[in-house]
């Protein structure tokens, strides 16, 4: 499993409710109540072979999914009926185009990152839930030879208001950052482990001018240098974790205004000041995670798994 999200949604009696969506290889998408004791799957006519590596729900009935693969088996598909239908939105054309990432912050705005393109990485943007179309790429800084972006979380890019980010990894770790909807950019690079095709920044998070990043190096799950930064200028600059996760990590989400987990295939970390310091929280092999609040938090991983934060 690779992509999960967590929404709220009114039921029939009134009250709010929370909904878990949930996707991975070969076409699953998963939905359950906000107590998981009981799971839907959900099936997209042509996606049977597709891997699903993001998914971003609203409430009960809309939800985008993206799958990530080369050309055309990168795809997004939105369902408007709780995951009866989906429609096909958008398909990969071009050489070289893999989707890693989809995030939105309204049900009719969002973006889904590219590897890149012509030396540069591409983002496609819905600004009325079903077209889309590519932002500028003449203002996108070029790409390093072999830099690229990973789609181990659905989570290496994310949406701030009229603020853009993504994060890169390979020959090294950066921040790509648009304050103004994607027009102009700038590159900062980060304090993470790089220099190698599995190793870089995987996941970045803001939660007001606070900012955290984790990553590493994923053929190394327990080596723990350099695998978290934070921020606290709005990724202006970057510090590195004083006490560390206890491994590569490959998602991170805010809990709380203080509070930050991040999981990957060894386990778990929990940070109560921001991203500085790191303690254990527990052992499973998870690779991403979405959260609400403190006590609504979820995670998935291999061979099926979920989990819930407590």
């Amino acid at each position: 499993m690779r992509g999960v999200s967590v929404a709220h949604f009114r039921t029939p009696s009134g009250s709010i409710g929370s909904i878990v969506w949930a996707s991975g290889s070969n076409g699953v998408i998963l939905q359950s109540s906000q107590t998981g004791d009981a799971w839907v799957q959900l099936h997209v006519n042509g996606g049977e072979i597709l891997d699903f590596r993001s998914i971003h729900a609203f409430d009960d009935k809309t939800a985008y999914v993206m799958s990530s693969g080369e050309d055309e088996k990168s795809r997004i598909y939105k369902t408007a009926d709780g995951g009866q239908t989906w429609t096909l939105q958008f398909t990969g054309a071009r050489p070289a185009f893999f989707l890693d990432a989809l995030v939105c912050d309204s049900p009719v705005h969002c973006l889904a990152l590219s590897d890149p393109v012509d030396g540069r990485f591409v983002i496609m943007a819905t600004f009325d839930g079903e077209n889309w179309r590519p932002l500028a790429e003449h203002t996108m800084p070029p790409a390093l030879q072999d830099e690229g972006a990973f789609a181990a979380s659905g989570s290496c890019l994310a949406i701030y208001g009229n603020d853009i980010y993504f994060v890169t990894g390979g020959p090294a770790a950066r921040l790509f950052h648009s304050p103004d909807s994607g027009r102009m950019w700038s590159v900062i690079p980060l304090p993470i482990t790089s220099g190698a095709p599995a190793a870089g920044a995987f996941s970045v998070a803001r939660r007001g001018r606070n900012m955290v990043v984790v990553g590493g190096d994923y053929t190394k799950p327990d080596g723990h240098d350099r695998v978290a930064a934070y921020s606290r200028d709005a990724g202006r600059t970057w510090k590195p974790a004083t006490q560390p996760p206890a491994g590569y990590r490959s998602a991170v989400a805010w809990l709380d205004d203080h509070t930050v987990a991040a999981v990957g295939p060894n386990g778990e970390d929990v940070s109560i000041d921001g991203g500085n310091h790191w303690k254990p929280n527990g052992s499973l092999n998870l690779n991403a995670l979405a959260a609400l609040s403190l006590s609504n938090a979820w995670a998935i991983g291999a061979k099926g798994t979920i989990a819930r934060f407590k």
